[in-house]
C-alpha cells in the first residue's frame, strides 16, 4: 500500500499561510492530490492548461472576488505567470476582511526556485511544499518492492505498472512528451532530439563530474549553450547538481558538482534497460544505485538540510554530506551497492576530513550494525526513516 506524506503538509500549509504551492515534476501526483484536496473542501478546481479555465482568469479579480470564501486550485499555474501579481492584490483584499489563509492551492512544474521568480509578488503570502517521487518508506514491502522502485523509479504510473514492459513505455512517452510539449513552455525552443541526446548522455555519466565543454563536443553545441540546457533540466526538477563540499583543510578538493538525472526509472529508460536482471549486468549499475539512494534520502531529509558531496585528490569521499537543520549537525554517508557494508580507506579519510555528527554506510541489505570508528552500517529504508525522524 502506498501511503503519501505530502497531503498532510499541503493541509498543514494551507492552515499557515493565504497561498500553497505544490510543485514537483509532471505526473508525480499533484493533479491527483489536489483533485482530493479539492473534494474534501468543496474547492474551486481550475487546469490553467484548459483554454476554457484560462478565459475566466482574463480579469482575475472579478472572477475569483466571487470565490473569497472557497479555497481556490489553480493547476499548472506556470502557463499564466502573471496571474501571480493578480493573486497578492486579492489575498490583501481577504487579509483586510479577515480571510488569512487557505485561499489558493497553486500547482507548478517547475522547480521552486523558478516559480518563485515568477510568484515574487506574493513573498510572505506564499508557503511551498515539494512533491517528490514516490520513495522508500511509501512504498512499502520487502527488497523485492524496493527493487521495483529503483527499476521503475518513483512516478506512481510507473512504478504501478502491470508489468516491466509497461513501466518502461510509461517512462518512454513521458520522456517524450516532456521533450516535444512541456520543455518549450519553458523557454526558447530547444531541438528535441539534441535535448534528448543530452539527457541520455547524463545518464550514461550517472553521479559523474559533468564537463560542458567535453558534452558540447558530442552535441555540436557551445558550452555554454550546454550549460543552460542543463539548467533546464535542473529547474524542471529532472536533472539534480549535487555541489562539493568546500573545506580549507590544505588538500586538492573537487570543485566540480557532480549531475544525476533524478528519477532512477528515467536513467534506466533513456539508456534502454527494462527490467532487474538487465540492470544487473549493465555499467551504469552502481551510478544508478547511488543517485537512487540520494534521492530517496534528499526526498525525506528536513526542510533546510544542506546536500553535498566530497573529495580530495588523495582518494578520500563522501558520497554524500547532509548538513542537518538544529542540533542534528553533519551526517556523511557513504553508498554500496553490495549486501556487505566494508568501508574503504577513503571512508575514513573523509570522516577524519569533514568531522561528521554521524557517519553511515548504506548497502543493498537490510540488516544493521555498528562498524569501527562509531559509523554504522544500514539499508536505504532504514537511513530514510532516521531522516524522516530529524524533521
Amino acid at each position: 500500500m502506498i501511503v503519501r506524506r505530502t497531503e498532510r503538509h499541503v493541509i498543514e500549509a494551507l492552515k499557515r499561510q493565504a497561498a500553497v504551492a505544490l510543485v514537483g515534476p509532471r505526473q508525480v501526483g499533484k493533479t491527483t492530490l489536489a483533485q482530493d484536496i479539492a473534494e474534501e473542501r468543496a474547492a474551486l478546481y481550475l487546469d490553467l492548461e484548459n483554454p476554457d479555465d484560462r478565459i475566466k482568469l482574463s480579469s482575475p479579480a472579478l472572477f475569483l472576488n466571487q470565490y473569497e470564501d472557497r479555497l481556490v486550485v489553480l493547476d499548472e499555474i506556470h502557463r499564466t505567470p502573471e496571474l501571480f501579481q493578480s493573486l497578492r492584490g486579492i489575498i490583501d483584499q481577504g487579509r483586510r476582511k479577515g480571510r488569512r489563509t487557505g485561499r489558493f492551492l497553486v500547482l507548478g512544474s517547475a522547480s521552486m526556485d523558478r516559480l518563485r521568480q515568477s510568484g515574487e509578488s506574493l513573498a510572505g503570502r506564499m508557503e511551498y511544499v515539494d512533491r517528490q517521487p514516490l520513495d522508500v518508506t511509501e512504498i512499502g514491502g520487502d527488497e523485492k518492492v524496493r527493487d521495483r522502485l529503483w527499476v521503475r523509479g518513483g512516478f506512481p504510473e510507473s512504478f504501478l505498472a502491470a508489468n516491466d514492459q509497461d513501466s518502461l513505455k510509461r517512462r518512454t512517452s513521458f520522456i517524450r512528451s516532456y521533450l516535444e510539449r512541456d520543455i518549450p513552455q519553458f523557454g526558447p525552443r530547444i531541438p528535441a532530439e539534441t535535448l534528448r541526446r543530452l539527457w541520455t548522455m547524463l545518464a550514461h555519466m550517472q553521479g559523474a563530474p559533468v564537463n560542458a565543454s567535453q558534452l558540447a563536443a558530442g552535441l555540436s553545441l557551445s558550452a555554454p549553450t550546454v550549460s543552460k540546457y542543463i539548467d533546464l533540466l535542473v529547474d524542471l526538477l529532472l536533472v539534480r547538481r549535487l555541489a562539493p563540499l568546500h573545506l580549507n583543510i590544505g588538500k586538492r578538493l573537487m570543485k566540480s558538482p557532480k549531475v544525476y538525472v533524478r528519477d532512477s526509472g528515467l536513467v534506466h529508460a533513456l539508456l534502454g534497460i527494462g527490467d532487474y536482471n538487465a540492470l544487473a549486468g549493465h555499467p551504469v549499475v552502481g551510478a544508478s544505485w547511488e543517485g537512487f539512494v540520494i534521492e530517496n534520502l534528499l526526498s525525506v531529509a528536513p526542510d533546510g538540510t544542506q546536500a553535498r558531496f566530497f573529495r580530495t585528490s588523495a582518494g578520500a569521499e563522501m558520497d554524500l554530506v547532509l548538513d542537518l537543520p538544529g542540533r542534528a549537525g553533519r551526517w556523511a554517508i557513504e553508498i554500496k551497492r553490495s549486501l556487505s557494508a566494508k568501508p574503504t580507506k577513503g571512508f575514513y579519510q573523509a570522516c577524519e576530513d569533514i568531522g561528521p555528527a554521524k557517519a553511515f554506510v548504506i548497502h543493498a541489505g537490510t540488516e544493521r550494525y555498528p562498524l569501527s570508528g562509531d559509523a554504522q552500517a544500514m539499508g536505504v529504508l532504514d537511513m530514510a526513516h532516521a531522516l524522516l525522524q530529524q524533521g
